[in-house]
């Protein structure tokens, strides 16, 4: 009871002032400890347990999600794609991308909840079964009823990984270490991205085996590895560094010590109506709110109709599946080393608006560009997505690491990728016509352009802001104590 009490004090603390209390198991920790070697192996055992996982895992979510983009159009030129099979127009196909996104949007805050209360490994697992089942179901669809039904079970489903995910982190590293982590995990949806083509071309090759079709088969073979996954995730995903038996009793308390300021703890108590209040009122995270939400339109866009627009540059069939490839493996190098750039410099900020700035010229070049520019407008498609993509981790890193509670940081994060991966996704279905496949698709590529101009400029404005209030914790920091800083 004292030690949960302790924790409680540490995060009830203000900024700008001294922490102290710090328990005893904390102190003898820092002492014979907290070295440099001891605090890098500590990381290097953590990482090779965690990171590889939750990659594999959002890879597998972001697989399952977005294949119904490769399903449109695979074997397409014998009549054999989904949209054909299943009777349905494009504004229908339209809306089934976009029920997703409302079951998404409704279950990404009760998720996180239950990750807490459930345990991360038990949630995630849990989740992780369910969207693998539904996603085998997409493969027997045959009207459009039954495609909405399922992609809206998918949504709610998937709501609680990417969100639980970041929270997840949050209970394992500092802040000068989850923007490069959260890139891992995010950049695995780059190489689902890169991978989903490829399989798409690969499955593309059986089309009629066992009288099913291409994109039925690319259901079910993308679904199975989810199912069978979730087991294994039950078992082997560690929860909290202080229950887990593979860390050494002085390696647990390494972990609570470097944890005890900025990062959340296993032992914090569930989330109060206080807590949610002070949450909902804070309202700096409407400024992270609104850059995630514009963020979110191109890599909603970019998801679910990279096959259509490669085929819109002239290039068909499997073998436009195939040169969806580069922009996605080029977007994961760029999205890494841009993260570990923004937290080893502690330029968040800086980074987000870069990454944005130059995916904005892309998109812009792509849009302005002859549509019949087929190599150039290729070209502005790998620049547009790596700087889509590049952005997001240094933002997710930015906000949790301004966040000092364990219950503000689970509700922060789950209403960041509600109103953005919710919300926000929901026009980023709309944008690219299909009507204006011949044109280069002008209005896509513009709206995406606008908003990571949009995105560029608030996180300017939001480094500004954090800025500004350091130098006031600082002058009014009393003389001999070390503020609590926001990270930049």
């Amino acid at each position: 009871m004292a030690e949960h009490e302790s924790t409680a004090d540490v995060e009830k603390q203000p900024v700008g002032e001294e922490l102290e209390g710090q328990n005893g198991k904390g102190t003898t920790a820092s002492t014979a400890l907290s070295s440099p070697a001891a605090e890098r192996a500590l990381l290097r055992r953590q990482d090779k347990r965690i990171i590889p996982l939750s990659a594999s895992i959002y890879f597998l979510a972001y697989l399952d999600r977005s294949n119904i983009g490769n399903a449109k159009v695979l074997n397409a030129n014998t009549g054999n794609d989904m949209q054909t099979e299943t009777h349905t127009t494009n504004y229908q196909f339209t809306i089934a991308l976009m029920i997703f996104l409302i079951g998404y949007f409704l279950f990404e805050v009760p998720s996180n909840i239950l990750l807490k209360k459930f345990r991360p490994s038990r949630w995630l697992a849990f989740l992780m079964g369910s969207w693998g089942l539904i996603t085998i179901g997409i493969g027997g669809v045959h009207n459009y009823a039954q495609i909405t039904g399922v992609r809206f079970l998918l949504g709610v489903f998937e709501a609680g990984l990417f969100p639980g995910l970041v929270y997840y982190l949050t209970f394992w590293y500092k802040t000068d270490e989850r923007s490069v982590r959260v890139a891992f995990i995010l950049a695995s949806a780059t190489l689902a991205g890169a991978f989903g083509g490829a399989i798409a071309y690969g499955v593309g090759h059986i089309n009629g085996v066992r009288g099913l079709s291409g994109w039925r088969w690319l259901f079910i073979l993308e679904g199975i590895p989810s199912v069978l996954s979730s087991v294994f995730v039950w078992f082997i995903l560690p929860d909290y560094p202080e229950t887990s038996a593979w860390l050494s009793e002085a390696e647990k308390e390494l972990a609570a010590q470097r944890l005890l300021v900025d990062g959340s703890k296993g032992s914090a108590s569930a989330l109060s109506w206080k807590d949610a209040k002070e949450t909902l009122t804070d309202w700096r995270l409407y400024g992270h709110y609104a850059i995630y939400f514009a963020v979110s339109l191109p890599f909603s866009s970019l998801s679910l109709f990279t096959p259509s627009i490669v085929s819109g540059l002239g290039y068909k069939d499997l073998h436009a599946q195939l040169l969806t490839v580069p922009p996605w493996a080029i977007a994961y190098v760029i999205s890494i080393l841009n993260s570990w750039s923004g937290d080893h410099f502690n330029a968040r900020g800086l980074h987000c608006a870069g990454a944005a700035a130059v995916g904005a010229a892309g998109f812009l070049a792509s849009a302005l560009l002859p549509a019949t520019a087929y190599a150039s407008r290729y070209g502005t498609l790998i620049v547009g997505t790596s700087g889509a993509f590049a952005c997001i981790p240094p933002m997710l890193g930015w906000l949790t690491s301004n966040m000092w509670s364990t219950a503000s940081i689970g509700l922060a994060v789950a209403l960041n990728v509600s109103i953005g991966a919710g919300l926000g996704q929901i026009p980023g279905v709309w944008i690219y016509k299909a009507e204006e496949a011949k044109l280069g698709y002008p209005t896509g590529h513009g709206v995406n352009a606008a908003m990571l101009f949009f995105v560029a400029i608030g996180a300017l404005c939001l480094r500004y802001y954090y800025g500004a209030k350091n130098k006031q914790v600082l002058r009014s920091a009393a003389e001999g104590t070390t503020p609590r800083l926001y990270a930049l």
